[in-house]
């Protein structure tokens, strides 16, 4: 069996010994649960722990909230009585008064293995808080569900933004407790880090590869549903920067693409006349669906649903970035004049375009724009970047 973080944390009073006589808060949300579905915050108040707040990320403590800049208030829990901090309304980063609620944070969060997943930012910010104020942070493990692979382009310096902590690359490939390491590292910060480490999680291991089969799937966020969301998500999540319907207002959202007017076998056809490769790992499957909310509303989209999961699925062979990158390709060159990049103001960057915000730089999309680009042009950055990225990060892993 998979023990996580918090599975250990409660399981073995030596652990825990160190919180006694602290004020502990909590930064979770509803996939913040035991093995046995008891909610952390639950489980470490029956476990004697003092808790004296508790803080949510983006979409909520409770998961409430559908969309992206949608944001949740502070309150007070009114069973616990506790106060319960939002880190996405606002403020980003926690505030001093935040900051005093507590002697040790504990991190429970289950992310995506995706830069742009803000969870990973929101860690950032939580430790340079706890370095400003002299507070510890212990993050309770949590498996990566894409695994191991990394893929995509490094961000680029002066592309930061609450998507783009830093320079990694789209899929990063660790976990919470790792990616921790590499930020106080990398940002060279002064504080007292622990991480509750996992027992049994094998990332390598199928048919999970990244999430184990004893445990159930409970949405980190309200459109991510199930595991081949998580595995598709670190390309699909570039339809946000586009005119694109990433299928919000449907039930599978970020598991497929479509507007209305495309021809998806077309479409399919062109990126494997492009670059086959990049198709590899999944299988692609001509969808319809009409959105009851968000782009392309109450209209017939046409598109393509991405399958990586049971016989369809390779591990090491499925490239969610490319195979996303490769579809606005082949989009691009059936129709040179399509409307493709979204002009809005995405997770409050107002001076650049959302898609280069996503990719942290514009070389993606100048590679889709550019008519004489090859598929070799854009795996050669991705490859070099890739590599780069291992190189930085293959130490700090615990597993």
């Amino acid at each position: 069996m998979t023990h996580f973080g918090i599975d250990r944390l409660l399981a073995d009073p030596d652990i825990r010994r160190p919180l006694d006589g602290k004020r502990v808060a909590l930064l979770a949300h509803p996939t913040s649960v035991t093995a046995d579905l008891t909610h952390s915050i639950d489980a470490l108040i029956a476990a004697g722990l003092n808790v004296t707040a508790a803080f949510g990320p983006q979409h909520g403590l409770k998961g409430d909230k559908q969309d992206n800049m949608v944001e949740t208030a502070d309150e007070i829990d009114p069973r616990l009585g506790i106060p319960v901090f939002s880190l996405y309304g606002e403020v980003r980063r926690p505030t001093a008064a935040m900051m005093s609620s507590a002697d040790v944070f504990l991190f429970d969060l289950q992310d995506l293995g995706c830069r742009i997943y803000t969870f990973v930012t929101t860690l950032l910010y939580l430790l340079e808080a706890a370095a400003e104020h002299g507070k510890t942070v212990w993050v309770l493990d949590r498996p990566n569900p894409a695994g191991r692979p990394v893929e995509g382009t490094t961000l680029l310096p002066g592309w930061e933004s609450f998507v783009g902590a830093g320079p990694m690359v789209m899929r990063h490939g660790l976990t919470m407790g790792e990616m921790g390491h590499w930020f106080i590292r990398h940002f060279n910060l002064d504080v007292e880090y622990r991480v509750i480490e996992m027992e049994g999680w094998e990332p390598e291991g199928g048919p999970g590869f990244g999430w184990p089969e004893d445990r159930i799937w409970i949405n980190p966020s309200p459109n991510a549903a199930n595991l081949n969301m998580a595995r598709a998500y670190a390309g699909t999540v570039m339809l946000e920067g586009t005119t694109l319907s990433e299928g919000r207002g449907t039930t599978r959202a970020l598991e497929l693409f479509g507007a209305p007017g495309l021809d998806p076998r077309a479409i399919h056809a062109e990126m494997q006349r492009i670059a086959p490769d990049w198709l590899a790992g999944c299988a692609l499957r001509e969808v319809f669906f009409e959105p009851t909310f968000h782009k392309h509303a109450h209209q017939l989209n046409a598109g393509l649903f991405i399958h990586a999961e049971g016989r369809f699925y390779d591990h090491l062979g499925f490239k969610p970035w490319r195979l996303q990158a490769l579809a606005f390709k082949a989009i691009r060159q059936l129709q040179p004049d399509y409307d493709l990049w979204r002009d809005f103001p995405y997770e409050y960057v107002f001076d650049k375009l959302a898609i280069d915000v996503i990719n942290g730089g514009p070389a993606l999309r100048a590679w889709v724009d550019d008519a004489a680009a090859e598929a070799g042009d854009l795996e050669a950055i991705a490859c070099h970047d890739e590599a780069a990225w291992l190189d930085r990060t293959h130490a700090l892993r615990l597993y």
